[in-house]
């Protein structure tokens, strides 16, 4: 069984070796400053090779987004949980395309996904105060700020948006 999702714009697969030029490319622009990049090329490597041994070791993780007509990828969205985290994650990263929909539409089929394959029922997005499109893109998927939750880090600052507990996105 191939795992794959599709939207009308979107294909949605698996991470591959061959989408590591973008992801490299994305950890060392400012622009993924809130995803733990804006860092040199070692580092941002590293990054994209936790993304593909998420799915290697646990059957699951962020997609890679692309176009449909091209393999491309654009960005990678959909579930995290490495060991250690306090909660079901769900997060995305837009290579290329931001203002155009992709995140929004990515998100909610590989939403859909998380809670019917994998039967997840609570779902947070962990998000840097200040990354303003990122909060506005959680609470148009219906999350809602979560004062309360535990954040992977005591020592970076964290907003949690959640999910309404259990209803399909």
């Amino acid at each position: 069984m191939t795992l794959r999702l599709e939207t009308p714009r979107l294909i949605l697969r698996p991470p591959a070796p061959r989408d590591m030029q973008a992801s490299v490319a994305f950890f060392m622009d400012e622009r993924s400053q809130y995803a733990g990049g804006h860092v040199g090329r070692f580092h941002a490597f590293k990054q994209f090779a936790h993304l593909l041994g998420h799915w290697q070791i646990k059957s699951f993780g962020l997609w890679t987004v692309t176009l449909k007509g091209s393999d491309d990828a654009i960005g990678m969205v959909g579930p995290f949980f490495p060991e250690g985290w306090p909660e079901t994650e769900f997060g995305w990263l837009i290579f290329e395309g931001e203002g155009k929909g992709y995140a929004f539409e990515a998100a909610q089929a590989a939403l859909a996904d998380a809670r019917d394959r994998l039967g997840w029922t609570d779902i947070v997005h962990y998000i840097a105060p200040e990354n303003a499109r990122s909060i506005t893109l959680a609470e148009r998927l219906g999350a809602r700020l979560d004062p309360d939750a535990a954040i992977p880090f005591a020592d970076k600052p964290t907003l949690v948006y959640r999910q309404p507990k259990g209803e399909a996105a």
